[in-house]
């Protein structure tokens, strides 16, 4: 279920990563050689783009189930894994809020991400304007670390997942949920950008967060 949901999330999320990646996927397609900006074409640079991404997510999915791992053995496990389950499932519910547009409290959790970021993006501006699939497998595992609530959101229920591997697993099950999304971007250069706009559908999306976020506080309780 926690890997069900997981995905679920990563694709209801899709109208914020529209909002939010759309104009990088955008501008990562146009700064291709220019006979690679078709849809086909660029098609080898949008997985790679993506297996980079995803690649950050798993690593990062991976600390923060061992660092859950490590807290569970300070209390005995059985309130530990209560605990962070209604913590996993609160920020469940902060995500609807925030996708849905009513509360959007975790912008301020993409500002503590922002001194990371601001390490790691030199790198990635290194390796453009990209011109192999290697370069743009590097600039997917920048990307990865972008400050983002919705990515946030699913690292704090890796903490609560049990350990290193399950936290790994998944971010990798949020991951794949996000994937058609950013890859649908990516071949139409930035057009599936309106949906972002879709007042409906970040309203269906966060409602459906929430209920995800609530059955997770059901099971702590």
């Amino acid at each position: 279920m926690p890997y069900l949901s997981a995905f679920v999330v990563g694709l209801l999320g899709g109208v914020h990563c529209i909002g939010m990646c759309g104009g990088i996927v955008g501008a990562l397609t146009f700064g291709l050689p220019e006979k690679q900006q078709g849809r086909l074409a660029s098609m080898p640079y949008q997985l790679a783009y993506n297996v980079g991404r995803i690649s950050s997510y798993v690593i990062a999915g991976a600390i923060m189930g061992g660092l859950g791992l490590l807290l569970t053995r300070l209390m005995p496990i059985y309130y530990a894994q209560r605990i962070l389950l209604l913590f996993a499932g609160l920020f469940m519910i902060l995500l609807g809020l925030y996708l849905a547009g009513w509360w959007m409290l975790l912008n301020r959790v993409e500002h503590v991400g922002g001194a990371l970021w601001r390490r790691i993006e030199p790198l990635g501006r290194k390796l453009l304007p990209v011109t192999t699939t290697l370069q743009a497998l590097g600039v997917g595992l920048v990307w990865g670390w972008l400050p983002c609530g919705l990515v946030y959101s699913m690292l704090i229920n890796a903490v609560a997942s049990g350990g290193a591997l399950e936290g790994a697993g998944l971010m990798l099950a949020f991951a794949i949920g996000t994937f058609p999304n950013l890859l649908i971007m990516g071949a139409l250069a930035g057009a599936a950008a309106r949906l972002a706009h879709s007042a409906a559908l970040r309203k269906v999306a966060g409602v459906t967060v929430m209920l995800f976020g609530l059955y997770t506080i059901w099971q702590a309780l």
